[in-house]
């Protein structure tokens, strides 16, 4: 395609007045406004010839996209034209594709060295899927800029966005580096726990009531118990799945964050030595993995949470609940990732959460809504922002409500900012350990 830029037209534009005046001035003048287009017209299509072939322009096959939830990425385009004829100094292009990629839209400009351009797209992926490239915008505009040159490329190129991983494993590297100065509390394998290591000679220093007074009478020699952290324990994320957990939280779903945390507590769980599980539910439970250990334990949850899609319907805590409490065959934790989006949810879950409690570990996992809490913080200026703030109020109650039951009902919660879920679910199963509570 080939059209005239913004200066040929101003071009055009500006020479209609003084045609007019020599029309009027001149019996012949009327010629003069003819010949003007005319001569624009010629130029534009001498600087579009003088602009470089179309049929010269190549694409390179496009690198694979490698794209993540959540994480910033860059698709390049490498853009060649051909030895013969001329190439311009620079061009502009712009990429579509389907709106789970987050792209911006907006035309990048590049420049053309060597008859070689490379162009860089930002993309921030917004939901997981099966995504696709459509199609590629390349102009460029002749040496004098009256013409542009367009040519379009279809592309078809496919970009799975998957799980972020690299989030989850920077998020470890943080967690369990031996020089870290935040993140994960030191957990000791001798001296914390309950399960029976060893006797050993009695120090000074050491715990009174770990002195084991049979043995010593036995041996003649003041004996105390050592023991170690109790490994093998059963943890489970149950993962809500659910519409309300599919609506964005800082730029990203409530179900990815929830993904990540999990998979990072699921490494933490399998570095300790504990079994590791996934649950997910919305309306129905929709798959399960049971408590799994070994070598490839955390491949296969990996490749499991990559399953979990986004779903429109209501959460049933009921039959979720009842559903996971009749699979488990030994105490365990059960991590919970949800959200409380309104009482009758909230006092459903609280009415089945009764049976699970009186047998296992259960630790609830919530995300600070900070939009509501700006709402309700922010000063009114008008009475719509009146109106909002109460709205907001009334909604951090009740979910502060919901909070405090379960809190008396006996359940852990970990209230956390979106972006802070991950470290604090470690460190919240770590303190549990650390207390004997598993």
């Amino acid at each position: 395609m080939i059209y005239p830029t913004r200066r040929a037209v101003i071009l055009m534009v500006a020479g209609v007045p003084v045609a007019l005046v020599v029309g009027v001035l001149t019996p012949s003048g009327w010629l003069a406004g003819p010949a003007w287009i005319g001569a624009v017209v010629l130029l534009t299509a001498l600087d579009a010839l003088s602009a470089g072939s179309r049929a010269a322009l190549s694409l390179d096959e496009p690198e694979t996209a490698h794209a993540a939830v959540g994480r910033p990425g860059l698709l390049t385009m490498t853009l060649r034209f051909g030895q013969r004829g001329p190439a311009p100094r620079a061009l502009d292009a712009a990429l579509s594709g389907d709106v789970r990629l987050g792209l911006d839209g907006v035309a990048r400009r590049a420049e053309v060295s060597n008859r070689t351009s490379h162009v860089a797209f930002p993309l921030l992926p917004e939901r997981r899927g099966a995504a696709t490239f459509d199609a590629l915008w390349v102009r460029w505009r002749g040496p004098s800029g009256l013409a542009w040159k367009q040519k379009v490329f279809a592309l078809g190129l496919s970009a799975p966005i998957l799980t972020d991983l690299q989030g989850v494993r920077d998020q470890v590297v943080r967690l369990f580096a031996r020089d870290a100065l935040f993140g994960a509390k030191t957990q000791l394998e001798l001296g914390e726990g309950s399960e029976f290591q060893a006797l050993r000679d009695y120090q000074p220093g050491m715990d009174r009531r770990a002195i084991d007074w049979k043995q010593s009478a036995r041996h003649a020699v003041l004996l105390a118990k050592e023991f170690r952290t109790e490994r093998n324990h059963n943890v489970i994320m149950a993962l809500d799945c659910g519409r309300a957990s599919c609506e964005p939280v800082h730029g990203m779903p409530r179900i990815d964050r929830f993904i990540h945390a999990g998979l990072l507590l699921s490494y933490a769980c399998l570095r300790s030595g504990d079994r590791a599980g996934l649950f997910a539910f919305d309306s129905a439970p929709r798959l399960s993995t049971g408590a799994i250990a070994g070598p490839d334990a955390f491949r296969t949850l990996q490749a499991v949470a990559g399953r979990i899609d986004y779903s429109t319907h209501e959460t049933n805590y009921t039959l979720a609940l009842a559903a996971l409490s009749g699979q488990l065959q030994r105490r365990s934790l059960v991590v919970v990732f949800t959200d409380f989006t309104d009482s009758t949810a909230a006092e459903l879950m609280i009415e089945s959460l009764g049976r699970l409690l009186r047998r296992h570990l259960v630790l609830f996992v919530v995300l600070r809504d900070e939009e509501l809490e700006t709402l309700a913080a922010a000063r009114p200026e008008e009475p719509d922002d009146v109106s909002r703030a109460v709205v907001a109020g009334t909604l951090l109650r009740e979910r502060e409500a919901v909070v405090a039951r379960l809190r008396r009902m006996g359940a852990h919660i970990v209230d956390t900012p979106a972006d802070r879920v991950g470290p604090e679910v470690v460190n919240a199963y770590l303190d549990l350990k650390r207390r004997d509570l598993l």
